[in-house]
């Protein structure tokens, strides 16, 4: 068996690399670890960090496929985020321009979820603790 410690990154394709640098930075409040432009591949390759954890590898390609999400397809579902208080969460991005479906309660957990989507459609889920 392996002996996995722990997700390293999440790679992200965008179609509006400007877009979807202002929305994980600006918005969510991730941090640019690092910032390339390989030229080879008109192509730019965004770090990005959750405090001092190198969390999400953010791509520019010319002229990606969209990204198939409804119906439910196979392949990765959703980025789920942990959040304190899902009622500020949702304040904070309601008052950037973004809106969350209305909160829902975990049937399992408890807990209390809510999602949004980049500005691609990629479905993401903030998680109360």
């Amino acid at each position: 068996m392996l002996s996995l410690k722990a997700i390293h990154h999440v790679a992200i394709i965008c179609s509006d690399y400007a877009a979807s640098k202002q929305f994980y930075t600006n918005i969510l409040g991730f941090s640019i670890t690092a910032e390339h432009y390989r030229a080879e591949r008109q192509s730019y390759k965004l770090d990005l960090s959750l405090g001092d954890r190198y969390t999400i590898e953010l791509f520019s390609f010319p002229s990606p496929p969209a990204r198939v999400s409804r119906p439910e397809a196979c392949g990765l579902r959703h980025l789920a985020f942990a959040v304190d208080n899902i009622s500020e969460a949702v304040a904070i991005l309601t008052s950037k321009g973004i809106n969350p479906e209305p909160v829902r309660t975990d049937e399992y957990t408890g807990k209390r979820f809510t999602f949004f989507q980049d500005p691609d459609g990629l479905p993401i889920e903030l998680y109360e603790l």
